[in-house]
């Protein structure tokens, strides 16, 4: 039987409460939020392994609370919505969060969703764990920032900085690629691959929110440059 507890945050009571069934019926623990300031609180008071999160919340709105999260944690956030824009999967995916489901989405493919995050992250812990020691060639220094792949971490001045997965494989292959320019269509395809469909914008949304992250001054960056009509770079001006 899973261990893993899962956080739901719904104000749809009756979805909330389904998904809670199919999930405590695998073994899963689970915590219901209706609001997103409940959500806030049962995140600052217990560790989650997930959080299934709607984008509409009564007072605190989930993306609000999705940035509160990803400033604290990196727990995999599935966004749910009755929207299907693709700018309300850019901003979802911008913000932080790991997958995006449309409502009415029927329970089960939120349980598969939930598992193949699950998965992952158990795999990348495995993969850390090992006991081989750590390829030097996987940690890039550079001024105050240093990004270690063998860890999936960022420090800043010594720091840990708390980055999406995407946010994370994006600020590295940049880095990995010191002074050389990509646009946002190369960038696109080297990060999402088939997941491109989400367009241009995502690439944009994301180097706003590593900068955020990692840069003093955001509008005036040290890092992540920007090549006006080309695309971004890492690396000085």
């Amino acid at each position: 039987m899973s261990q893993n507890k899962i956080l739901i945050v719904d104000d749809e009571k009756e979805l909330a409460e389904v998904i809670r069934d199919y999930l405590l019926a695998d073994g899963f623990q689970v915590e219901l939020a209706y609001t997103g300031e409940q959500g806030k609180k049962a995140f600052e008071e217990f560790d989650f392994d997930l959080i299934i999160l709607d984008i509409m919340l009564p007072g605190l709105e989930g993306t609000d609370l999705c940035k509160i999260i990803r400033r604290k944690s990196d727990v995999p956030i599935i966004m749910l919505s009755a929207k299907c824009e693709d700018s309300d999967k850019v901003l979802s995916l911008g913000l932080g969060a790991d997958n995006y489901l449309t409502k009415p989405c029927s329970p089960s493919v939120v349980i598969a969703s939930v598992k193949a995050l699950l998965r992952r992250e158990t795999q990348e812990r495995t993969e850390n764990s090992k006991s081989s020691p750590p390829k030097k060639e996987n940690v890039i220094s550079y001024k105050n920032l240093r990004i270690d792949k063998n860890s999936f971490s960022v420090f800043l001045d010594g720091e840990k900085i708390n980055l999406a997965a995407k946010e994370f494989e994006l600020l590295s292959y940049l880095a990995a690629n010191k002074d050389k320019v990509f646009s946002k269509e190369q960038l696109l395809d080297q990060i999402w691959g088939i997941n491109k469909f989400y367009g241009k914008s995502t690439v944009t949304v994301h180097i706003s929110k590593i900068r955020e992250k990692i840069e003093e001054d955001p509008s005036n960056p040290e890092f992540i440059q920007t090549v006006w009509g080309v695309g971004y770079k890492f690396g000085s001006e």
